[in-house]
């Protein structure tokens, strides 16, 4: 039991702050003007359980899958960078007041109301490279017993459930938040998470490259 718990706390605390749901919020509120309350909750609660999912499988089959399609973490860190300093750098240079005017001119229709949960909204907004490299880390590093290993499943479902429950409650409180915050504070957190949002990528990217880097067979230290 005292394993367990570490192992769940072990899997919270290092991936709580990449996640980082209360940050998200403002990118989530943003990227749903156009839904309402109820629809804005509905899709919170869809995040949640894709995340959920999506670092559960991470951790408990992650490295397998790789193994399979023959792709390193490295690259993984790469290619989610990329997508993500992309996607930051859209959202940091977009104009706000045009973004508005889309939304109300197209409302959502209850056909688009998950339209964009998985992608981009869980990943890579939510759960991004990032966070699965580290959850696949976690996995591959987990204690293992002779016979079934239960430690890994419980640690993957508990920590799993707890983060897509922060995650839930963050972005469908995300409406309540803005108006506490106003229109300025919104547009400022907004601004600054978009700017964390590409330098997150390029550190990504960068931990990705390094770790190729390395691995070259001319290489004969390490790279700074």
């Amino acid at each position: 039991m005292l394993e367990v718990l570490k192992s769940t706390i072990l899997f919270v605390s290092a991936l709580f702050p990449v996640v980082n749901p209360l940050g998200g919020s403002a990118i989530f509120l943003s990227l749903t003007r156009e839904y309402s309350t109820f629809e804005r909750t509905a899709l919170a609660r869809r995040i949640a359980l894709d995340s959920f999912v999506l670092l559960t499988a991470s951790f408990l089959v992650g490295t397998h899958v790789l193994a399979f399609f023959g792709i390193s973490i490295p690259v993984v860190q790469v290619g989610g960078g990329l997508i993500v300093m992309s996607t930051g750098w859209a959202m940091l240079t977009q104009k706000e007041e045009a973004g508005r005017g889309e939304a109300a001119r197209h409302p959502a229709t209850h056909g688009d109301i998950f339209k964009k949960a998985f992608y981009p909204l869980t990943m890579p907004f939510t759960v991004g490279p990032g966070s699965i490299s580290i959850a696949i880390t976690l996995g591959a590093n987990a204690p293992r017993h002779h016979g079934v290993n239960f430690l890994p499943m419980i640690t993957a479902l508990v920590g799993s459930l707890l983060i897509g429950l922060s995650i839930f409650l963050c972005y469908g409180l995300a409406e309540r938040l803005a108006r506490l915050l106003g229109a300025t504070g919104m547009n400022v957190i907004l601004r600054l998470s978009a700017f964390l949002l590409v330098c997150i990528g390029v550190q990504i990217l960068w931990n990705g490259v390094k770790a190729l880097l390395v691995s070259l067979p001319w290489r004969g230290g390490s790279v700074p």
